[in-house]
């Protein structure tokens, strides 16, 4: 195979919109990379008990926000009500958690692109993979540049992938376990997208070979990015939004 599928994305991409700068993956966050020049960012996203989609790393809520338990156990009215900034500074105090809604019109306003990850709580991997590429089918509609869905979790690539079969899908791994060249086949993953230290250019090659791009996280050093960058890798997930320059990559 050949990269014949079109790769309309940055190189660069801001890890939960501004890395560390701002509080993850929040409003804020994306305002702060885009500041500093960032074209292209990655965030997480997750289910509420009553359907709402909307921006959350963790599976449960007090690292990043004022709540505790469970975030998909809780409704949208109250999480909506969170502080999801207090806990990086008093700056970004008061803070909302945002809405996949919200950020896709931003994202769209701006010509931003996105490198979506599915995060679904426990034993909801199906519903989430689902109501994530419905909602970025409406959301997205029309645009020349949809988000790349991606997730560790198969069984959420597998429900977008049956939702939204044209939407780009990206399969993460943080290892290479047992079949997954197998398993990024059968969701015809666009591109893999590895922790960095995997990545080499042997399997880049494997990767090219097979018809995919060649992503990798979270690359936060500069001589490791010069390597990756030489190898000929299709993207880099990174936090060092401040130090990076990516706005011409």
């Amino acid at each position: 195979m050949s990269l014949a599928r079109p790769w309309p994305y940055p190189r660069w991409l801001a890890h939960r919109g501004a890395g560390t700068l701002a509080p993850e993956n929040t409003l804020a966050a994306f305002r702060v990379g885009a500041a500093h020049g960032w074209r292209g960012f990655e965030c997480d996203v997750k289910l509420s008990q009553d359907g709402v989609l909307f921006l959350l790393h963790d599976s449960t809520l007090e690292r990043t926000t004022s709540g505790c338990g469970t975030a998909g156990d809780h409704s949208w009215p109250a999480l909506s009500q969170l502080d999801a900034g207090s806990w990086h500074s008093p700056r970004f105090a008061g803070e909302p958690l945002p809405t996949l809604a919200a950020l896709s019109r931003w994202l769209r306003a701006n010509g931003y692109a996105l490198d979506l990850e599915i995060k679904p709580t426990p034993g909801t991997e199906e519903a989430t993979g689902t109501a994530v590429a419905l909602a970025v089918r409406s959301l997205w509609a029309g645009a020349t540049v949809p988000p790349l869905l991606t997730s560790f979790a198969p069984e959420a690539l597998r429900a977008a992938q049956r939702a939204a079969p044209e939407l780009p899908r990206g399969l993460l791994l943080d290892t290479l376990g047992a079949g997954w060249e197998d398993l990024s086949a059968a969701l015809d993953c666009a591109a893999v997208i590895t922790n960095h230290a995997l990545m080499d250019a042997a399997l880049l090659a494997r990767l090219h070979a097979a018809g995919r791009r060649a992503l990798v996280y979270t690359v936060n050093e500069a001589a490791r990015a010069q390597e990756l960058l030489a190898l000929g890798v299709d993207g880099i997930v990174s936090d060092a939004v401040d130090r990076f320059a990516p706005a011409t990559a």
